[in-house]
């Protein structure tokens, strides 16, 4: 007899084979009528595609039906698409080498016109009437001999326009690098003109600031004039007859800078062959003034005679008399000199250089003003505090100035430093009134005729024009350009000997040259108490300087 659970485990594997074949005979029927379904929904939408009740949207589907039997039933219709691809690529290709060629300007545009036609020539091609048929979206059948034919004419053209790009090559190769050549030189044209803006700038800046050691002279200076009054002020005193003597050699030197005119000094004392007779007139402002009294009372200077005073003690020296300070007090000319604004901003280093105020400085102008600051002269040499004296100058005294107020040595050469560079000879006035072609001459070393200057009129002259250029509109700041004006027709040129140069920036200038002058000029930025000094010439000025005096030794000057 059977275990129980031995029938039990019979009965259960029974059910279980049962359920398993219900539930295929299920899915089976499903399946059958699933497909019995979508193969009356076909029936039915082929009757109703074939009905008289055609509309837009049954027509849309037709074509697309139509359209994809054709591709499936012609096998010339790839090889129909790959052709008409290539010639597209190949048109756009001719079409870019046109417009770069358009670009660089080759060959007068030649390349230009070959590029244009090759890619007119593939519109041309496929807008044929033969091979219209071809593209036509209808088309059921393509004819071979005619895909045949727009083949072969298509790798015609295909191997023209890579014959024409491969020729073209080089061209494009050589201006490419042309052009890269050109972007290149105007970059590096650009940091160029950068970088000497910024070296002028910083030039400019190294020749007008004032070293440590110059400073400090000054201040120690300053410190011995107010720690004994006594010993250095002149108040009270009379005046010694030989500052006016006219029978003496005067000389007028105007400088804020202590060591520069004591340098021009002795200099000139040193070469003087009776320096008793030598009168130095120094003029300073009222800041450097104490410093400048205790630097000319410590030494001797061979018995010659050294005045030291201040614009300051020039009474007549006011806004009401003088162009310059009245000018200084205009607002316009405010703005221009000391706001930081863009239109106020330099443009080139010729406009940075002449924005430095110290070309309307007071120092600078009283050249013009001469013959009222010493009445009782007939005649005085101007010199700059940037010069070194390396002869005798008494020779000045006996050239015969015939009626001439100015003596000085002319600088120009070919077409360079005559009038039309100093001055805007657009102005009607100026353009009226001088020779563009004018020889300019040098400051720094003028001998002056002050009673040819009084019957001249010549500081009238100098106050109408500084008057007619309050707004730089005749010329640029500076002493030069009011001076080539004011003693235009008066003066005489001196032999280039007594007046050299350039040292304060040509490093060309000849030793024999220098060695023969009786005067050379540091002008320039390169001033030889200045760091950025041309080695070469500084010993020229170094040489005058009194470095046995204490204060010039405390102060390390020349180290």
């Amino acid at each position: 007899m059977a275990h129980p659970i031995q029938r039990n485990g019979a009965f259960s594997s029974t059910r279980l084979s049962r359920f398993f074949a219900l539930r295929t005979l299920f899915a089976s029927a499903m399946a059958l009528a699933l497909f019995l379904f979508v193969s009356l929904f076909l029936l039915s939408s082929s009757d109703f595609s074939s009905s008289n009740y055609a509309d837009v949207g049954s027509y849309g589907f037709r074509s697309t039906r139509r359209s994809v039997l054709a591709v499936k039933s012609d096998p010339l219709k790839p090889r129909l698409d790959q052709i008409r691809k290539q010639a597209e690529d190949h048109k756009s290709l001719a079409l870019a080498y046109a417009s770069y060629a358009r670009k660089l300007k080759l060959e007068n545009s030649k390349l230009v016109r070959v590029f244009a036609d090759l890619s007119r020539n593939y519109t041309d091609l496929m807008s044929k009437p033969s091979y219209r048929a071809l593209f036509e979206p209808d088309s059921l059948v393509i004819d071979e001999s005619v895909l045949r034919q727009f083949e072969k004419e298509v790798k015609e053209r295909i191997k023209v326009t890579r014959q024409v790009i491969s020729e073209a090559k080089e061209s494009f190769d050589n201006q490419l690098k042309i052009q890269k050549l050109k972007d290149t030189i105007f970059a590096v044209n650009e940091q160029l003109t950068k970088s000497k803006k910024q070296g002028a700038f910083s030039s400019l800046i190294a020749a007008k600031s004032i070293p440590k050691s110059l400073h400090c002279l000054a201040m120690r200076l300053m410190e011995e004039r107010i720690a004994h009054p006594e010993k250095y002020s002149d108040e009270g005193k009379p005046t010694p007859p030989e500052l006016e003597d006219p029978k003496l050699y005067h000389y007028a030197i105007f400088s804020d800078n202590v060591i520069a005119a004591s340098v021009v000094v002795n200099s000139a004392v040193k070469n003087a062959k009776e320096p008793w007779k030598h009168v130095f007139h120094v003029v300073t402002d009222k800041m450097n003034l104490g410093a400048m009294q205790v630097m000319f009372k410590m030494r001797d200077y061979n018995g010659s005679h050294i005045e030291v005073k201040a614009v300051e003690d020039y009474k007549f020296l006011n806004s009401s008399y003088v162009p310059v300070l009245r000018q200084l007090e205009s607002a316009n000319l405010q703005r221009f000199y000391f706001e930081n604004k863009i239109e106020n901003a330099t443009k080139d280093t010729t406009n940075m250089k002449f924005r430095n105020p110290k070309y309307l400085s007071m120092l600078n102008h009283l050249r013009f003003y001469l013959p009222e600051m010493y009445p009782k002269l007939h005649r005085i040499l101007f010199l700059d505090d940037d010069v070194v004296v390396q002869r005798d100058l008494t020779g000045l005294w006996k050239i015969d100035m015939d009626g001439k107020v100015n003596g000085a040595v002319e600088t120009c050469f070919g077409s360079f430093h005559r009038y039309a560079q100093y001055m805007n000879f657009s102005h009607p006035l100026i353009k009226e009134k001088f020779n563009p072609k004018a020889c300019g001459w040098a400051y720094g070393m003028n001998f002056f005729d002050l009673d040819a200057w009084r019957k001249e009129k010549c500081t009238e002259q100098y106050h109408y024009w500084q008057n007619l250029n309050e707004n730089r509109t005749l010329w640029k700041l500076g002493t030069l350009p009011p001076g080539l004006i004011t003693f235009y027709s008066t003066t005489k040129p001196l032999d280039k000997s007594w007046h050299v140069l350039g040292l304060g920036y040509n490093p060309s200038i000849s030793m024999d040259e220098i060695r023969n002058a009786a005067v050379v000029h540091f002008n320039g930025n390169m001033k030889p108490w200045l760091d950025i000094a041309m080695n070469q010439f500084r010993p020229l000025w170094t040489k005058h300087v009194d470095y046995d005096m204490e204060f010039v030794q405390a102060c390390n000057f020349g180290l």
